[in-house]
C-alpha cells in the first residue's frame, strides 16, 4: 500500500533518526525510561525562518542549530543529552531536498551528542518555516542547576567568547567583515557545553540566547542580586576583536552564543577551570537592587540602551 505523501517524507527523512522508544515513528506516542537513579530534564525552543535563521541558511545547518540550542539549555541545568521530540510545519512547496539536508544535520549532531528521536509532528503552514524542538535530559537529584540559587560573593562566570553568534548575524546581514568565516559560523553552529559538569559546582546558571546582560538580568531578578561586570573582563574571540570597539553593545546585547552563564562559590572556582573548558570570570554578585551594571576599564558605568533580544 502506498503511504500518504507525510506519511513518505516520515519514512525517508525522520526514520533514520529514531532511537529505541520512537516506536519506529509508527506511533502517536514514544516510550521514554530514564536511567536508573536519574531525574528528568525537559526543555523546549522554537525556531523560525527569518527570526532565528535565515531563508537561505543550510539546511543541514538549521537542524543542527535546532538541536544545539535545546541542548545548552539542558547544559545549562547540568543535565546529559537522552533524546528528543520535534515538530516541523513548512510550506507546501518546500522541496524534499530541504529536508534531506535538514535531517543529515541532526543526524551528524546526534552522534556527537548521544540522543535520538524519539516522535513528533510534521505540519503544512502558508507562513515561514517553523521549527520547534522539546530536548530531554537526565541528572542525579539534587543536582540540577537553575537560575535562581546565587548569593551574595559568587563569581558571574561565562564559558568559551561571547558576542561571535551576534557579530556572525551581522556578518549573514552583509554588515561585517568575516574573513576567516568564523562568525558567521558560530552564528549557524552554536558550541553547547554539554560535556561540561556544573552540578554541584553552580549554585545557579543559564545559557546566553538573547544577550549577556538580559540573560544576567534575568538570574539578578532569580536571586535577588546586583550584579557587576566588566566590559573588559568579557572573553573575545580574536575574530570579534578584529571587528572593533564599536561592536561592543552588539557582543553584550545580541545573544546567539549559547554560552553558559554561572554563578560560582570561591570555593568551587578550581573545580569549574580544572575541567578543560574555557571558562573566564567576568564579575561578581553583590546584595542590592536586583540588576545589571557594566563598568569601563576606568570603572566609569556604561549604559546600554537594551540589554538583549526580546521577541515582544
Amino acid at each position: 500500500m502506498t503511504l500518504p505523501p507525510e506519511f513518505s517524507l516520515i519514512a525517508r527523512h525522520f526514520r533514520p533518526l529514531a532511537g529505541p522508544g520512537a516506536l519506529d515513528l509508527r506511533d502517536d506516542a514514544a516510550l521514554l525510561t530514564p536511567p536508573p537513579g536519574k531525574q528528568l530534564v525537559l526543555t523546549a525552543d522554537a525556531m523560525v525562518a527569518g527570526v532565528h535563521f535565515l531563508p537561505d541558511d543550510p539546511p543541514d545547518q538549521i537542524g543542527r542549530k535546532l538541536l544545539r540550542v535545546n541542548l545548552s539549555d539542558l547544559a545549562a541545568k547540568g543535565a546529559t543529552p537522552l533524546g528528543y521530540l520535534m515538530t516541523v510545519s513548512t510550506p507546501r512547496t518546500t522541496p524534499d531536498a530541504w529536508y534531506a539536508g535538514f535531517a543529515s544535520g541532526l543526524l551528524e549532531d546526534q552522534a556527537i551528542y548521544g540522543c535520538t528521536l524519539l516522535g513528533g509532528d510534521t505540519t503544512s503552514t502558508p507562513g515561514p518555516i517553523s521549527l520547534s524542538l522539546t530536548a530531554i535530559g537526565h541528572v542525579t537529584p539534587g543536582m540540577s542547576v537553575h537560575r535562581f540559587g546565587a548569593a551574595a560573593g559568587d563569581g558571574i562566570w561565562v564559558t568559551g567568547t561571547i558576542g561571535d553568534g551576534a557579530l556572525g548575524l551581522q556578518v549573514a546581514l552583509g554588515r561585517l567583515a568575516d574573513p576567516t568565516g568564523f562568525l558567521l559560523d558560530r552564528y549557524r553552529l552554536p558550541q553547547p557545553r554539554t560535556s561540561l559538569r556544573i552540578g554541584g559546582i553552580a549554585s545557579a546558571g543559564m545559557d546566553i540566547s538573547d544577550g549577556l546582560i538580559q540573560d544576567l538580568g534575568h538570574m539578578c531578578r532569580a536571586s535577588n542580586l546586583q550584579a557587576r561586570i566588566e566590559a573588559g573582563s568579557v572573553p573575545m574571540s580574536p575574530a570579534a576583536r578584529q571587528a572593533g570597539p564599536d561592536w561592543l553593545k552588539t557582543r553584550l546585547t545580541g545573544g546567539d552564543d549559547y554560552e553558559l552563564l554561572l554563578a560560582v562559590p570561591p570555593n568551587r572556582e578550581a573545580a569549574l577551570t580544572a575541567q578543560g573548558i574555557p571558562v573566564t570570570r567576568i564579575g561578581t554578585f553583590h546584595s542590592g537592587q536586583p540588576e545589571v551594571i557594566v563598568t569601563g576599564a576606568s570603572g566609569e558605568p556604561l549604559a546600554f540602551d537594551k540589554g538583549g533580544w526580546s521577541h515582544f
